[in-house]
């Protein structure tokens, strides 16, 4: 390096660490919207997947968790739109939900259950998902609870397998069945023992001490999602502490999208001002 490169060098240095300091934010979080919230208008469509991205965009939500149950089709043309419809309105469709039970006991039924995930990898991939999210299912009549984890941990091992080969990550939520509690859910996804597994946490989803069990779940969460209550040691449901919450995954090193799941029948009223607030804590913490 000579002389002139030196001094060229050495005056870019404070304004690199300036716009280190700027750009580095305390957490690295996005706040989200899980298109389940407004599943009445979607069933009955008096809403859009198109019309919900461009609401997303006018409250300044940057990333919708798809969930796909009431896609009109999964063509590529229908697909395409709705890619280019988020893109266009600089909003990610960071996640998609499927209708996907891995607890199955034979394996002509994790096969079954297998092509499903890699039908739906391949639906999240031409969405521009990079995360899809999956159910752990009941417990079959009969089977104990480790019976029922390693046959999902057959199911989901399978399926990380084929989804890491389209960049697609698959997240395992805590949500009834053998996923009903966070010590199963941990379980599956240590066991699975893939970069592309990990948990779509839900701190509204367990049923008993929330708060813990979802910091449990934080060292393998690769999505989130956030209800308006949840369960607290004595049994009680109350309030949901965002800022606790968002801290917990923060301090645990998750990085990503945290998405408003509402779960009561009075959407239109509600989730604006739910996600007005879910983005104010978001941009007090980042």
């Amino acid at each position: 390096m000579n002389r002139r490169q030196l001094l060229r060098a050495a005056a870019a240095l404070p304004a690199a660490a300036q716009l280190r300091a700027d750009s580095a934010p305390r957490f690295h979080l996005r706040p989200g919207c899980v298109a389940y919230s407004y599943r009445k208008e979607l069933a009955a469509k008096t809403m859009t997947y198109e019309e919900l991205i461009h609401k997303l965009a006018d409250w300044g939500i940057d990333g919708l968790d798809c969930t796909v149950y009431w896609f009109p089709d999964t063509s590529n043309e229908y697909l395409a739109k709705l890619r280019r419809t988020a893109q266009r309105s600089g909003v990610q469709t960071y996640n998609a939900g499927v209708r996907v039970s891995l607890c199955q006991p034979t394996p002509e039924k994790q096969q079954a259950e297998f092509e499903n995930i890699r039908k739906w990898v391949d639906v999240a991939d031409r969405l521009g998902a990079p995360h899809m999210r999956v159910f752990g299912g009941a417990v079959p009549k009969g089977a104990t609870e480790s019976q029922a984890i390693a046959w999902a941990v057959e199911v989901m091992k399978r399926g990380a397998e084929y989804a890491g080969s389209r960049g697609v990550t698959l997240g395992l939520e805590d949500d009834g069945g053998i996923t009903t509690a966070a010590g199963p859910t941990v379980e599956i996804v240590k066991r699975t023992d893939s970069p592309w597994a990990g948990i779509n946490a839900d701190s509204g989803n367990l049923r008993v001490d929330g708060y813990n069990g979802f910091a449990s779940m934080i060292p393998y969460a690769t999505s989130v999602h956030l209800k308006a209550s949840i369960v607290v040691e004595e049994g009680k449901k109350e309030k949901a502490d965002w800022k606790r919450l968002l801290t917990m995954l923060g301090t645990g090193g998750y990085k990503g999208y945290v998405g408003l799941e509402y779960e009561e029948n009075d959407a239109a009223e509600r989730v604006p001002g739910l996600l007005a607030d879910l983005r104010a804590v978001v941009r007090s913490l980042t």
